[in-house]
């Protein structure tokens, strides 16, 4: 490991590359990877102490259940990010409003985070993961408004994602390729294992729930047809891969190609997905990736949001597989 990069020296290195650079961003990054840590020790051992897993009780604002983990994790990176004097504002979509930071202690960015995605595959010891995104606070004043916690996806700073699975990776892109880390648990210390990653322009996988077919509208249902089709010179019949943790099934796709799926239907006419801590963090790493992210009619880094929690379908992976997924969805 001795001729292998640390997160932390890679970081600096990009940081001396823009001029007026004060630190800041380097700052706020190393502070994420203290809490990445924690909760991946927290994670790794929570077949063990029993008391980590399950339920809390409590209900989310989104209406789903929170998970021990999940409030942990939430925990965790607010008491880091809020004493960090990194950031003025957390939004999470475990909370219903944004925590603003007081002002002896502020910063310039706006951190907002899935803590743990795919909570509900915690107990069956499936990876899961945090998902953030980072923008930079755009109003003057002291005061965080709308317009700095609602900006166009394409305004990030840097998105990035943490999986918590047979290893602890760190990826991130600040708008300058993609760059994989792995923790090595001995050590404690991320190292770069997977240097400017790119997706593979075609993929021969879809990733979908298709328990909720019969929710599905027409045109999502011919498209996922058209991927079971035998077809030899476009690759198909394409296989069928999913885990139900968008962090882990984003981040085959990443690796592997293909396209990932979370169409609208009858139960969700706008989407599940959140665009601030899910789709737009993603959308941001794939598209620095060379890969492509869409509602199904809209690229998802164009879209500015009219609220913290609003919801989007989302079709992200591979260029061409995307543009495919576009084609059957158009009107």
């Amino acid at each position: 490991m001795m001729n292998k990069t640390t997160l932390v020296q890679h970081l600096q290195h990009q940081e001396k590359k823009f001029l007026g650079a004060t630190g800041e961003f380097t700052s706020m990054m190393n502070e994420i990877v203290v809490a990445a840590k924690i909760i991946s020790l927290e994670v790794n051992k929570a077949g063990i102490g029993g008391h980590i897993l399950g339920v809390t009780g409590n209900v989310n604002v989104h209406g789903e259940e929170v998970q021990k983990l999940d409030e942990f994790a939430n925990s965790t990176f607010l008491n880091i990010l809020s004493k960090s004097g990194t950031v003025c504002a957390i939004t999470s979509e475990e909370m219903a409003d944004p925590v603003i930071i007081p002002k002896e202690n502020t910063g310039k960015y706006i951190f907002m985070m899935d803590p743990l995605d795919g909570s509900s595959n915690i107990d069956v010891n499936v990876s899961i993961g945090t998902i953030f995104s980072i923008y930079r606070k755009k109003s003057a004043g002291d005061s965080v408004s709308d317009e700095d916690l609602l900006q166009k996806g394409e305004d990030q700073v840097a998105g990035g994602y943490i999986i918590y699975g047979s290893s602890t990776m760190f990826i991130y892109s600040s708008g300058s390729g993609v760059h994989g880390f792995t923790l090595d648990p001995a050590l404690g210390e991320f190292f770069l294992s997977h240097p400017d990653l790119k997706i593979p322009t075609h993929g021969n996988t879809y990733s979908v729930n298709e328990g909720n077919v019969c929710f599905w509208e027409d045109r999502q249902i011919n498209l996922v047809n058209y991927f079971k089709e035998v077809d030899e010179k476009t690759n198909r019949p394409y296989r069928g891969r999913y885990i139900g943790s968008m962090v882990s099934d984003f981040h085959r796709t990443l690796l592997k190609g293909g396209i990932f799926m979370y169409p609208i239907d009858k139960k969700n006419p706008k989407g599940k997905l959140r665009f601030a801590f899910e789709a737009g963090p993603m959308a941001f790493i794939v598209e620095n990736a060379g890969g492509r992210a869409s509602t199904g009619k809209e690229r998802i880094l164009d879209i500015i949001p009219s609220d913290i929690h609003q919801c989007v379908p989302l079709y992200i992976g591979s260029r061409f597989d995307v543009e495919t997924a576009e084609g059957f969805l158009k009107d």
